[in-house]
């Protein structure tokens, strides 16, 4: 069974967001970028962990972007890839991103796609549907849990109250989130394997984005904390009924 695994570079969660040009984009200088973590600790764990198990034979690795994003996905490559795809484009648009995926994947034929269930700097949750319905592939989001036998997949989600368990013939595209897998670190010997490996960097055919990023706007500042005595409660109930927010 032949595995792709959809991997985008995010920000750092610590890094600081500089916005420039009047706020319609975003300053990457001093930026730290990484892989997407539900495509990191979920999608390619779970992908690997089904090669460890001698259900797959091959894992590949694809991303969408410039030069900029090699050292994400060669961190992916060390990690357990077998081979790296560089869609050679810039996209913010999930269609665009989606339907560059689901040109090179329909030449080579996979049986599973996995990805995150969303990237965490657009906290975008649709590429992989598209991408399926692109491809005429069945799929099944926000998965928990994924087990593989023949050529059907048990596929856990968490619902409204509780979880479902679904069945769908392969090939399948899958969306991960906390639980099918446990977050893993790359080794040495894996660090130093990918950094020589090949990377295919793939031109892709032109299509127009469905959406554009008019501007950014950051989030306004915290304020400051108010003290209140235990001894003055009329104190904090005028302050709950005047200035508290629910959030």
């Amino acid at each position: 069974m032949k595995i792709l695994v959809c991997i985008s570079q995010v920000p750092d969660t610590s890094t600081k967001i500089v916005l420039k040009n009047n706020n319609t984009s975003v300053n990457s200088d001093g930026v730290t970028y990484v892989i997407n973590p539900y495509d990191e600790w979920y999608a390619l764990i779970r992908a690997i962990e089904l090669k460890e198990s001698g259900i797959a034979t091959e894992i590949h690795l694809i991303t969408v972007g410039k030069a900029d994003v090699e050292p994400v996905i060669r961190k992916a490559l060390a990690l357990g890839g077998d081979e790296a795809i560089r869609i050679d484009a810039e996209s913010n648009d999930p269609y665009e991103t989606a339907h560059y995926i689901a040109e090179y994947a329909a030449g080579v034929g996979y049986d599973l796609i996995l990805c995150g269930k969303e990237s965490i700097d657009y906290n975008n949750g649709t590429t992989g549907a598209m991408l399926a319905e692109l491809l005429d592939l069945d799929y099944i989001g926000f998965a928990t849990g994924i087990s593989i036998e023949a050529n059907a997949a048990a596929v856990n989600r968490e619902i409204e109250g509780g979880e479902e368990t679904d069945a769908c013939n392969l090939p399948l595209v899958i969306s991960c989130q906390k639980g099918v897998a446990e977050a893993r670190i790359p080794n040495m010997r894996g660090i130093m394997a990918a950094r020589t490996r090949p990377l295919k960097v793939i031109t892709p055919s032109g299509i127009t984005a469905v959406t554009e990023i008019l501007s950014y706007e950051l989030p306004p500042a915290k304020a400051g904390i108010k003290l209140v005595s235990p001894d003055d409660m009329d104190e904090l109930v005028q302050l709950l009924h005047t200035e508290a927010k629910v959030i």
